[in-house]
């Protein structure tokens, strides 16, 4: 017994350092918000270091990508398996956006948040500038196409990731035998992949810290209190969506408490709300949904494709926000319009990316091309848009956490006992290699499901000592 609780005291010691890390997190977004306000000028120089954060993570995001859909697509033995999972995923996207844009449809016809607000020719340069940055739905189905099969891995586009890894992965499923050492190899590399982001996390503070005193500082109360209705029915409008819509959907569907999957996530929507992106938790949602049961190939096709195409947010921010603009600029839209627009819009939400901006970006190309003469009024949120996009990033990365979950129970790829002892705390998440010893010692070739790893991963938690 005393050999056993002397080998039991370093990963204890190592669960209390990382949750330091996140009260260090809380910390720093406290004192972000209170620089901003004390010394804005000071603040907005401090932005670099949220920026390098975020770019440290989004680092990682190609070869997580790439190794948990090679490792998922790879030793599987049918591929019909993934083409049921990725053409479920699809559909419910398609299904989702649909009704997050309604919502805020509805929502914006009762608040009426644009009326009162005046346009001038300042504003409206502002918005006229977003429309360069979004591009045609042609160019975002070409730019899915890498220029070589590295470059996909080094660009940093999560669609390009995406595709080369599904070929990738089927081209070692197809040679069979011979694609063993393949597998075990990516295995490898995917252990160090995330013992790197592991270390990363440990600049979480400082990036937190760099990003919200930038944003406080660069916007000042004074844009919140012109544009509070907007902001609050925003907020107000994601929160039905996710606690009622997603958390009924989730409950009847799966049986599964959105509280519990929400706290178990807890950490990476505090990741989110520091660095208003919902791609620096996109790794650890990876990590994290293998680590509750669900089936590595549901959870590479599911969490990479729904950062693209799940954009629940996205969605319920570019029907409330043209509403916005349209009752701003005093040329609302009637019945007809508004749900041509939604049609427009639940196209145009699917190229947009999950980083900071994106949004807004998406929002101006959407309507130069449906009601060119609304875009000026783009330039009358550019102030809040970035506390805005942290209600965007929170719900977009809650919508494809219970998508994950979904489409794992539907296609039988959940181990519903890992799941259900994850969700109760009783089997924690290792933040210091955020991958299970268990699933990396599999014989080669096996399945990469949980049965086989849950199963080892639950003899080896019976039989660990206790301390």
């Amino acid at each position: 017994m005393p050999a056993a609780a002397q080998t039991e005291s370093p990963p204890t010691a190592r669960r209390d350092r990382t949750h330091l890390l996140y009260v260090a997190v809380v910390v720093a977004v406290a004192l972000g918000i209170a620089v901003g306000l004390l010394a804005p000028d000071f603040a907005v120089k401090l932005k670099p270091l949220g920026d390098a954060f975020v770019g440290l993570i989004k680092m990682m995001i190609s070869p997580v990508i790439f190794c948990t859909i090679v490792l998922g697509v790879g030793s599987v033995r049918s591929a019909a398996h993934v083409g049921k999972v990725g053409g479920l995923a699809l559909g419910y996207f398609l299904v989702m956006s649909t009704v997050a844009l309604t919502i805020g449809l509805v929502v914006g016809n009762l608040l009426h948040p644009g009326s009162g607000l005046h346009l001038t020719a300042e504003v409206s340069k502002a918005g006229a500038a977003q429309a360069g940055e979004a591009g045609s739905t042609t160019d975002f189905l070409l730019g899915m196409i890498p220029t070589t099969l590295v470059s996909a891995l080094t660009e940093g586009e999560v669609l390009q990731t995406l595709l080369v890894a599904l070929l990738v992965g089927f081209a070692v499923q197809g040679i069979g035998p011979a694609g063993e050492p393949v597998i075990r190899a990516v295995e490898y590399i995917q252990r160090v992949v995330f013992r790197v982001l592991a270390m990363i996390m440990w600049a979480a503070p400082i990036g937190a810290f760099g990003a919200i005193a930038a944003v406080v500082g660069e916007t000042g109360v004074d844009a919140l209190k012109s544009l509070a209705v907007l902001m609050v029915g925003f907020y107000v409008t994601c929160a039905i969506f996710v606690f009622l819509i997603l958390g009924l959907i989730l409950k009847l569907a799966t049986g599964v408490n959105l509280f519990s999957l929400l706290r178990y996530l807890g950490r990476e929507f505090l990741l989110i709300l520091s660095t208003s992106s919902s791609e620096s938790a996109l790794p650890r949602l990876i990590a994290k949904m293998e680590h509750a049961g669900v089936e590595r190939t549901t959870v590479g096709i599911v969490v990479p494709t729904g950062y693209s195409f799940n954009l629940d947010g996205t969605a319920i921010y570019l029907t409330m926000a043209s509403l916005f603009i349209a009752d701003a600029l005093g040329k609302p839209l009637n019945i007809g319009e508004q749900i041509s627009l939604l049609v427009f819009m639940v196209i145009a939400s699917k190229g947009a990316a999950g980083v900071t901006g994106a949004g807004l970006a998406t929002l101006a190309g959407g309507l130069s091309s449906h009601r060119p003469e609304l875009l000026g009024g783009v330039g009358l949120i550019v102030g809040i848009d970035r506390f805005m996009s942290e209600a965007r990033a929170l719900t977009n990365f809650a919508g494809n956490a219970v998508a994950t979950v979904l489409i794992g129970t539907w296609t039988g790829g959940v181990d519903r006992h890992q799941m259900d002892e994850v969700l109760a705390g009783r089997r924690p998440f290792d933040e210091t290699t955020m991958i299970d010893d268990s699933a990396a010692e599999q014989p080669v070739g096996a399945e990469v499901g949980h049965g086989a790893a849950t199963d080892r991963a639950a003899e080896e938690h019976s039989a660990r000592p206790r301390v």
